[in-house]
């Protein structure tokens, strides 16, 4: 079988082959159809849902899945979030969400700028694109989680759900 991840991001790639390991995978540049950063839970999910759409449709017989990352407030603070979706080869969509952790209030008020949040992270660490490595993720739990193991969470839980689905159907 093979799967199409709307991405060319390499943590978002890696996710993916760490849970499919038998499969083809392929990335593919699609839009995420919602802003460069997506600022709610809602905007992330969609973000995600339309890769994954976009993927679903190149071809016949293949996965389509797609990850986005976003932020989302909580009270007064502003969460890291990230969301991922699968469509299968009849168009069936599963979702999951992965990790939260809180920003520091000097990355929040950036993003309240309309900087996104991976530019905001390469002028905080004073590194080249942070969001095809660890990640915030990465930098603000001192390496212990890192984006691709974020990801690679949620596909599990996209590839449980496709599973449990294709077990049941039988």
């Amino acid at each position: 079988m093979k799967i199409h991840i709307g991405s060319k991001n390499p943590t978002k790639i890696k996710a993916v082959s760490n849970v499919f390991k038998d499969w083809e995978i392929e990335s593919v540049n699609v839009e995420s159809k919602v802003s460069l950063q997506p600022y709610s839970d809602d905007e992330t999910l969609e973000g995600a849902i339309n890769r994954a759409r976009q993927c679903a449709q190149m071809s016949k017989n293949l996965l389509g899945i797609g990850l986005e990352g976003g932020v989302m407030e909580v009270g007064s603070e502003l969460f890291l979030c990230n969301w991922g979706a699968l469509i299968n080869e009849t168009g069936e969509v599963f979702v999951a969400s992965g990790a939260r952790i809180p920003l520091p209030k000097e990355i929040s008020k950036q993003l309240e700028k309309g900087i996104e949040l991976g530019d905001v992270m390469d002028d905080y660490t004073k590194k080249t694109d942070i969001r095809k490595h660890e990640g915030a993720i990465g930098i603000f739990t001192n390496n212990i989680v890192s984006r691709e193991e974020m990801f690679t969470h949620v596909v599990k839980l996209l590839k449980g759900q496709y599973d449990f689905y294709l077990h049941s159907e039988s």
